[in-house]
């Protein structure tokens, strides 16, 4: 027979097991963190877009406006806000809420757009924004492409955008004057009278 020889172990403190314990402890809750960060975001891809627009609401410093439009100030940029009846040179990237990217400016090349011609939501965003602001803003499909597809943006979509101001202006109306035919001096004309019927 052999002989086993045995090997006295030193008793645990009850701060060892305390230590022990925490320790533990600390590793499920990293556990738990950690699959709740996970799946977090696939929940919320699979959330219809009102649920989503909900959950999105909640997360610090996102704001959201009388429409529905929801936006976080990345940079703040300061003066006054443009007008739908202005211009604007922004920077942009847009996409789904998967993350596929549908749209971008090409970086550092702002692009010139009319604020009153683009879907809602991006119009509603650029007028909250001054010069030098960049916002990521979440337009609900009612303010974007509603329930037709556009291209590579299925039906009913929540639209997320991130978008650098970098200047706008005033755009000239066409007053009436403008719109009359000269007289034939080359003098501007008049425009015609207005009849009441």
């Amino acid at each position: 027979m052999s002989e086993v020889t045995a090997v006295p172990l030193r008793p645990v403190s009850k701060s060892g097991l305390t230590a022990l314990g925490a320790g533990i402890g600390l590793l499920v809750l990293v556990g738990i963190g950690g699959a709740y960060m996970t799946t977090r975001a696939p929940v919320m891809l699979s959330m219809p877009p009102a649920e989503f627009m909900a959950a999105n609401a909640k997360h610090a410093g996102v704001k959201t406006t009388a429409s529905g439009l929801e936006y976080q100030v990345l940079v703040k940029g300061d003066g006054p806000t443009p007008t739908l009846a202005d211009a604007a040179l922004v920077e942009y990237k847009g996409s789904l809420t998967s993350g596929q990217v549908f749209d971008a400016s090409k970086p550092g090349q702002p692009v010139p757009m009319q604020i009153g011609q683009v879907v809602p939501g991006f119009a509603e965003a650029l007028t909250l924004m001054p010069k030098g602001a960049k916002y990521r803003v979440w337009i609900p499909p009612q303010l974007g492409y509603g329930e037709r597809e556009a291209g590579p943006i299925p039906a009913n979509s929540v639209l997320v955008f991130d978008i650098t101001m970098h200047e706008f202006a005033s755009v000239p109306q066409p007053n009436a004057e403008m719109m009359s035919a000269p007289n034939p001096d080359g003098t501007p004309g008049t425009p015609p009278p207005v009849t009441a019927q």
